[in-house]
């Protein structure tokens, strides 16, 4: 006997209702996952944001100490350098206190504008010594204003807040120098080295006018240069002998020039004593002998018609008596040449230099 069939499913309405509720449900727990998962991303990344803030903290916090480590070894390091090299002295002082230990000069504005220049250069030598701020030197250097400049500054400063411009190390600079050396000056001070010559100076004296002026010169020079134009300024006796020698540095021509010119000066100064010391001197050839005192003799004109000369001691008469026509020791009413003598009537000598030295020996 064959089996029995189940029976066939009846139809079932309510089943696309159940469906549609399971859907609803399926779509209302992804929802709820959904909004799960964005509320966990929102805490990681709240996490991940603290985490960051804390990171930095410490990083700030390791750089600080380390900072503040290297400040230390530093002001240890500077402490064993002072203390073994007795050194008392910080690395930069810039109290006013440090700045007047310098002594600088105070500025007036009543001189020429080679000391304002000067004043100014001064100062700024202890600046740079100092290593002093700008800031520093602005009120280092109205310190030192007095009188008229002090009323100029203020006066300048007034106008330079006027017209919102700030006061500067460099501003100051600008104008003091608008002032007190104008570019008028300046230039001046350039065609002055440009035309300097020593004439009636020493060496010494070229020399330190010399150095004054180069630093006005704005053309681009190098010791070479210097040379040629402190060689070219030189009198024309020491020019000739410095331009043999070709000296280009500055300070070995300098040298030379003081040494050349003490040995002129010697040897001009030994000259005249020799010339003092020996007496006029009347040369015949190669010959320089000296002149004999004569004196115009008391005799008669012999026969010839020529006057006898006698020396100074028979005659009892001293005197130098040179002969104009020969330059012989006699007078020159007297002279051989004038009165037709041709030899000596003494010694037979023709000769008018021998006929003189006979008569001075009294031959």
């Amino acid at each position: 006997m064959a089996p029995r069939l189940p029976p066939p499913p009846q139809p079932n309405e309510p089943d696309a209702s159940n469906n549609s509720r399971l859907l609803e449900s399926v779509i209302e727990r992804l929802q709820q996952q959904n909004t799960t998962l964005m509320e966990q991303n929102a805490t990681l990344m709240q996490q991940n944001q603290a985490a960051m803030q804390s990171l930095e903290a410490s990083r700030a916090n390791s750089e600080t100490t380390q900072r503040q480590l290297m400040e230390i070894l530093a002001a240890t390091r500077g402490t064993l350098g002072a203390s073994s090299s007795n050194a008392a002295q910080p690395t930069a002082e810039w109290s006013l206190e440090s700045f007047l230990q310098h002594h600088p000069a105070k500025f007036s504005g009543k001189c020429l504008p080679d000391e304002a220049d000067q004043w100014l250069g001064d100062i700024e030598k202890i600046f740079n010594a100092k290593r002093c701020p700008d800031a520093n030197r602005l009120a280092y250097a109205e310190y030192l204003l007095t009188g008229e400049a002090s009323h100029w500054w203020a006066s300048a400063r007034a106008l330079l807040m006027d017209a919102q411009i700030p006061i500067t190390w460099e501003v100051f600079r600008r104008k003091f120098y608008e002032e007190y050396f104008p570019d008028s000056v300046r230039f001046a001070k350039e065609v002055e080295f440009l035309q300097l010559v020593q004439g009636g100076m020493s060496i010494s004296e070229y020399t330190n006018k010399f150095k004054h002026l180069v630093r006005f010169n704005t053309m681009a020079t190098n010791e070479e240069w210097q040379c040629r134009k402190f060689e070219n300024g030189l009198r024309s006796d020491l020019k000739v002998l410095i331009s043999s020698l070709c000296i280009r540095t500055f300070p070995a021509m300098v040298e030379r020039a003081k040494v050349l010119e003490k040995n002129m000066t010697e040897a001009e100064k030994h000259k005249k004593q020799q010339q003092v010391s020996r007496g006029p001197i009347v040369s015949r050839g190669n010959v320089t002998p000296r002149r004999a005192p004569y004196a115009r003799p008391n005799q008669p004109s012999n026969a010839s018609g020529s006057q006898a000369l006698v020396p100074v001691g028979r005659a009892g008469q001293y005197g130098n008596v040179t002969c104009f026509q020969c330059g012989g020791p006699h007078y020159r009413s007297s002279c051989p040449q004038l009165v037709g003598v041709k030899y000596c009537n003494r010694c037979g000598e023709t000769d008018i230099w021998k006929m003189s030295v006979t008569w001075v020996d009294g031959q």
